[in-house]
């Protein structure tokens, strides 16, 4: 089973990997398109993306980390790394995000009085384009490996896409001679790059302290409820290594049963949450009742 999620690892660095060549691409046109036609928005907006390419490859790091296999400091493995990479990730974010904020407010309050080329606008719409399409693409490749990290990338391909669009707006805006219009619209750029950051933090964070979905706990216990043999659920726990998930679980079964059958009745158990929930480790304790 090892050998498959390190697969899985492995696929989901080139989704990556794309968001790398993406970032890298569109901030250079951003930064040059955005400094020439004077739109303090589209700047902002190149600087996030640039910005994201440090998260991406943070992302990418953890991945590749998240398939050594276990060793003696590490008797779990190193998946929780994964955890990590989308924590430095957005502690990147968070940091452009205020830097962006700053500077856009300072902006909005010396006055700007040039409104940008309508050519920023249309940058903005074309790289709105593709990374609305490379969120896709990541979105599919981090449901079909369960990768945290992936997802994280995938949440933040989509802030960019909105971040253009808004980029946009301001932009246009700006051309009805409301020039204070394009600073404003960077305020928000940098806002929402600060949600984003805060979004991600808050979902590695519940993961490295153990935290778990509850809905999810309950799947598992109905699940177990219904094997012939348990009499019932004394205790349940869960919590993820990467896209891994371990379960936890004291059943209760018959007394007058004796070792053999309490431990098939275990062993049911753990081949039934890891086929119905993918689950990927399942530690059972057996208390006669």
């Amino acid at each position: 089973m090892d050998q498959e999620k390190y697969k899985q690892l492995k696929l989901g660095e080139r989704g990556a990997i794309i968001s790398i060549l993406a970032y890298i691409v569109l901030s250079i046109i951003k930064f040059i398109i955005g400094t020439s036609a004077h739109s303090e928005a589209l700047q902002a907006d190149g600087l996030n993306n640039a910005t994201d390419i440090v998260a991406s490859v943070a992302v990418l790091i953890g991945l590749k980390y998240s398939r050594k296999p276990a060793d003696q400091d590490h008797p779990y493995g190193h998946w929780k790394a994964e955890s990590v990479a989308s924590l430095i990730a957005s502690f990147i974010m968070m940091i452009v995000g205020l830097q962006v904020l700053y500077n856009a407010i300072q902006s909005v309050f010396d006055g700007k009085t040039q409104s940008p080329d309508l050519l920023s606008a249309w940058a903005g719409v074309g790289a709105a384009i593709v990374m609305y399409l490379v969120y896709r693409y990541n979105k599919s490749l981090a449901e079909k490996i369960n990768s945290q990290s992936l997802m994280a990338a995938a949440k933040d391909n989509l802030s960019d896409a909105w971040v253009s669009i808004g980029t946009v707006v301001g932009i246009l805006g700006a051309q009805f001679y409301l020039p204070w219009l394009d600073p404003l619209t960077a305020v928000f750029v940098g806002l929402l790059i600060c949600k984003t950051a805060w979004n991600i933090f808050r979902e590695a964070s519940h993961y490295l302290t153990d935290g778990f979905d509850e809905q999810l706990i309950q799947a598992y216990e109905e699940t177990i409820q219904t094997i012939p043999g348990v009499k019932g659920v004394k205790d349940i726990r869960a919590r993820n290594y990467g896209n891994n998930t371990v379960v936890d679980v004291v059943i209760l079964v018959r007394s007058t049963l004796d070792i053999k059958q309490a431990h098939d009745i275990s062993s049911v158990v753990e081949e039934e949450l890891m086929k119905e929930h993918e689950v990927y480790d399942v530690h059972v304790h057996v208390e006669p009742n």
